[in-house]
C-alpha cells in the first residue's frame, strides 16, 4: 500500500509542476523556422541575423490608420513589461512603395529601438508572406488601399516557430509567454 500511495504523491507532484497554458496559440512546429532575406535601415539582414533573440513578427503598413499603430504600441507595452534586450520586433511592410527605409526607421523609431522595419522587393515579401500564410493586398486606387492580416508570430532563440496571436491587448499576458521563452 505505501508504495502506491508513493507513486499517487509522485504523480501528484509532477502534475503541479507542469507549465500553465500558454496565452497565444502554440503552432510549435506547425510553421516553418524565421527565414528570409530582406532589408533594416536601408541594410541586409535575414532570420539568422536575429537567432539569440524572441523574435516578434508582425506584417504591416506604415500609414495604416489603427490596427498597426494599436498592435505596435501593445508590442512596446510588452517590451517594456518584459524589459531584455533579447526581444526583437520586426515590423515587415507590406507596402514597400510607400514605406521607403527612412519612413520605416522613423515609424518604428516612435514606438521602441527594439522594433525594427524590413522591407523587401515583391518577391521577397510575397515568399515571406506565403511561408506564415499571411494575406495582404494593395490597391493603389485611388483611393489607396492597403488590407493586411494583423497576426503576431513569436519564434524562439533558434529560429523556430513557436507561438501566434491576432489579440495583442493583454499585454500582461503576451509579456508572461515571452518571459517563457526567454528562460528556455
Amino acid at each position: 500500500m505505501r508504495s502506491i500511495a508513493a507513486l499517487v504523491l509522485c504523480f501528484a507532484l509532477l502534475a503541479g509542476c507542469s507549465e500553465p497554458p500558454w496565452h497565444m496559440t502554440d503552432i510549435s512546429g506547425g510553421m516553418p523556422r524565421l527565414d528570409f532575406r530582406m532589408t533594416a535601415n536601408g541594410k541586409p539582414v535575414t532570420g539568422q541575423t536575429y537567432r539569440g533573440k524572441v523574435v516578434l513578427l508582425y506584417f504591416g503598413f506604415t500609414h495604416c490608420p489603427d490596427v498597426c499603430p494599436t498592435t505596435l504600441a501593445n508590442l512596446t507595452n510588452v517590451l517594456d513589461r518584459v524589459k531584455s534586450p533579447d526581444v526583437q520586433v520586426l515590423f515587415v511592410t507590406v507596402d514597400p512603395d510607400r514605406d521607403t527605409p527612412e519612413v520605416l526607421a522613423d515609424y518604428t523609431k516612435v514606438f521602441s529601438p527594439q522594433i525594427t522595419g524590413l522591407r523587401g522587393s515583391a518577391n521577397q515579401l510575397a515568399g515571406l508572406a506565403r511561408t506564415y500564410r499571411v494575406a495582404y493586398e494593395v490597391k493603389k486606387g485611388p483611393p489607396y488601399e492597403v488590407m493586411h492580416a494583423n497576426t503576431v508570430f513569436v519564434f524562439d532563440r533558434d529560429g523556430k516557430a513557436r507561438l501566434v496571436t491576432t489579440d495583442t491587448g493583454d499585454t500582461e499576458a503576451v509579456a508572461g509567454d515571452i518571459r517563457r521563452l526567454l528562460k528556455n
